[in-house]
């Protein structure tokens, strides 16, 4: 009768960190296995960036990141930087550009990452196998025997970067949690991030004239506080800033927008009522808002005639609708269109410098499956690099 199939370390997930990994055990000489489920590895890469994969954050530190515990990533992100990231890049001739906020862009399609990291498990000996999803896994001796696409395999290392939920039509899968709860590691509540939210029908159909209209804003929800665009849909709000407080933003709480940063919008109607008062309120908005936006808060507020003929009170309750537009959301889209999946493995389950279980030798946990999520903006890309780099330097 055939053995098992026997390998060093074997890799469940073929994604940024699984694929990172793999490289690092293969160039120490490990026999590695990489096993993923889909048809192809690197599939939110390949979407990323809008086909363009933001891989890095030049700015990319603990601070960036939500956790229970957000000192646990310090080690592996002082360990493995964008820079070093940026370097691999390089040396494959792969044309990049900075955007906004310190983002890594490449020039070209997000496939050259693919390719690149394929080539450099290819040079590390390392194995890939797709449409192989793991149907058994159990403790064998101090390793581990798992069955997947048909094969029986053994390894001494097993590494779990099998991501979260987030995009179900992806393929993905609660997977590396029901592994963790089965080896006893905890898994702290897990909930959509980087999603847009969603506003109630009587709210939706007021502002339903507003779907698609956009407007950089600052948005905070508590303590916390991103500026950037924000976007009106026929569901509720979206856009790089929603997109951000969303990780932060729970069921119940009100977030409040600043639809002019900067600008002190009651100053700025009650000087232009002294100077011209018979322009109107919306025409005044319109200087710091898009039109239609302006014509709905006038609307709104019973604004819509000429300034002269527009109080203290109505115009300080349009500068507050602008300035400061506090609303609750009544949930957000889930994890069909969220980016990532907030919380995970227990960070006190795991060892910040290898990633290693404390109490399962053998067994790691990398990449989105931990509860350490990065902000909008190449940072979840970088802790996927680190992560997987450090377990790759142990397994």
């Amino acid at each position: 009768m055939k053995g098992p199939q026997s390998f060093d370390v074997v890799v469940v997930g073929a994604g940024a960190a699984g694929m990172m990994c793999a490289i690092e055990a293969g160039k120490r000489g490990r026999r590695v296995l990489v096993l993923d489920h889909a048809k192809a590895p690197g599939e939110k890469i390949r979407i990323s960036g809008g086909g363009r994969c933001n891989f890095t954050n030049i700015h990319a530190g603990p601070k960036n990141f939500v956790s229970a515990n957000p000192r646990f990533a310090i080690s592996a992100l002082s360990r493995y930087r964008p820079a070093d990231f940026t370097a691999l890049v390089d040396r494959y001739g792969i044309a990049w550009h900075e955007k906004t906020l310190g983002q890594l862009f490449c020039d070209g399609s997000s496939r050259q990452i693919i390719d690149m990291l394929l080539t450099e498990m290819k040079a590390a000996g390392v194995e890939l196998r797709l449409q192989a999803p793991v149907d058994r896994l159990e403790r064998e001796g101090e390793g581990f025997r798992l069955s997947a696409g048909g094969a029986e395999i053994v390894c001494s290392s097993l590494v779990i970067a099998t991501g979260g939920k987030s995009i179900p039509k992806m393929g993905a899968t609660g997977f590396g949690y029901q592994v963790a709860e089965r080896f006893g590691l905890k898994v702290t509540e897990t909930r959509p991030g980087l999603v847009p939210l969603t506003f109630e029908a009587g709210l939706l159909s007021r502002l339903a004239p507003l779907a698609g209209v956009a407007v950089d804003v600052r948005v905070s929800c508590g303590k916390t506080r991103f500026e950037g665009a924000m976007l009106f849909t026929h569901r509720g709000l979206s856009g790089p800033a929603i997109l951000q407080i969303s990780s932060y933003w729970r069921e119940g709480q009100a977030i409040t927008v600043d639809m002019a940063p900067g600008a002190d919008v009651f100053e700025a109607l009650r000087q232009a009522r002294a100077e011209r008062g018979r322009q109107s309120v919306a025409g005044v908005l319109a200087q710091h808002l898009p039109r239609r936006l302006a014509e709905l808060i006038c609307e709104t507020h019973g604004a819509t005639a000429n300034l002269a003929d527009a109080g203290d009170k109505r115009l300080r309750a349009v500068a507050e609708a602008v300035n400061a537009w506090t609303v609750k959301p009544v949930g957000s889209e889930g994890y069909r269109t969220a980016e990532v999946t907030l919380g995970g493995v227990d960070t006190g389950e795991l060892d910040s410098r290898t990633m290693a279980a404390r109490r399962i030798p053998g067994l790691y946990f990398i990449g989105e499956v931990v509860d350490v999520t990065g902000w909008l903006g190449g940072y979840n890309f970088q802790w996927a690099w680190a992560s997987g780099w450090c377990a790759g330097q142990a397994v």
